[in-house]
């Protein structure tokens, strides 16, 4: 007989990276609860596929009763933290206490509510950017936080309220920091999506600077199941990087989506570079490599399917862009 799993309650659930997790989780059969405020990046939409396999609960993490409710309620054996206000250029432009309330006092949140509950345990999802930037080598997981941004700056001050609770109260926390995220259910304020959503539409395709910052990609669904690996095989108190291993600059991963497309280069323009702008993120993944983790997906062959699922699902696509005018003509200035 199969040993029953572990119930997991997952916060953020229904955004990007958090919905393809629990879509992964379900199929493997593990219990799952959802904790999510669906902000405007929040979409119960991601996981109409497994309607009535999961318990969702509309909540922000910054609700400290309700959140005790819940873990009262649904006694849950793990938590995996993806919640988050995530999209760098918000927080330069836009109000950053959403950063500051979601990302660091409701991580803290998490971490008082799970200590008294007896998590058996936490993995927290951070980021690569909390790094800074790099321009020759790679990132390993003793490199120090240096963020550049204010996004990146609440997203170390989490890992570091993670790390205190780990040597002061022996909290078994696992913190995962993967590199850029891309796929399928993306809301498209972030590069790649962006680039599929404008040119869809035959619009000017905005690029900050010259394009030569470079990131290293990762599929969203190879993200997820190094997070589904670390479940079993991931040691409390460690820190893996989870990178996808191909970087790439902006300009190739816009110029290699207009082709797939067959939309034509004059559709970039080039934009004034966002404030403090890192030029290359790199990490070094060779940890998690040896407990049989590897991206399945090459970048290539991810920017095809990913492409192929927003031209497939351009109705979800139209839904979102209707909001998304106004701070495009906002963020996005001509060079």
């Amino acid at each position: 007989m199969r040993q029953k799993l572990h119930k997991i309650l997952i916060t953020g659930g229904a955004g990007f990276i958090g919905s393809e997790f629990a879509r992964q989780a379900i199929q493997n059969d593990y219990p799952v609860i959802i904790v999510d405020r669906l902000t405007y990046a929040g979409d119960q939409a991601r996981l109409n596929k497994f309607n009535g396999r999961y318990k969702f609960y509309k909540v922000d993490i910054c609700d400290k009763k309700r959140l005790q409710g819940i873990f009262r309620k649904e006694a849950p054996d793990i938590v995996v933290h993806f919640a988050a206000e995530t999209h760098v250029d918000r927080s330069i432009h836009q109000d950053l206490l959403p950063f500051l309330q979601t990302n660091i006092r409701g991580t803290q949140n998490l971490i008082d509510i799970s200590r008294a509950a007896s998590i058996k345990k936490f993995i927290h999802v951070s980021t690569d950017e909390v790094y800074g930037q790099i321009t020759q080598g790679s990132f390993s997981e003793d490199s120090p936080l240096q963020p550049n941004n204010p996004y990146s700056a609440t997203k170390a001050a989490a890992d570091h309220l993670i790390r205190a609770a780990i040597r002061t109260y022996d909290f078994p926390a696992t913190i995962v920091r993967p590199s850029n995220n891309y796929g399928y259910w993306q809301y498209p304020e972030k590069l790649i999506p962006v680039i599929i959503v404008k040119a869809l539409r035959n619009k000017k395709i905005p690029i900050y600077g010259e394009g030569e910052n470079i990131r290293e990609w990762l599929h969203v669904s190879d993200c997820a199941s190094a997070i589904l690996l670390l479940l079993d095989k991931g040691e409390a108190g460690e820190i893996y990087n989870v990178g996808g291993n191909e970087e790439q600059k902006n300009i190739y991963t816009v110029k290699k989506i207009l082709n797939l497309m067959g939309k034509s280069t004059a559709l970039i323009q080039f934009v004034k570079d966002r404030p403090g702008h890192d030029l290359r993120y790199s990490l070094n993944s060779k940890k998690i490599h040896h407990l049989g983790w590897r991206p399945k997906f090459s970048f290539d062959d991810g920017l095809a399917d990913t492409v192929g699922w927003y031209i497939e699902n351009n109705k979800w696509l139209e839904k979102k862009i209707t909001c998304l005018e106004s701070y495009w003509k906002k963020i996005y200035q001509k060079a």
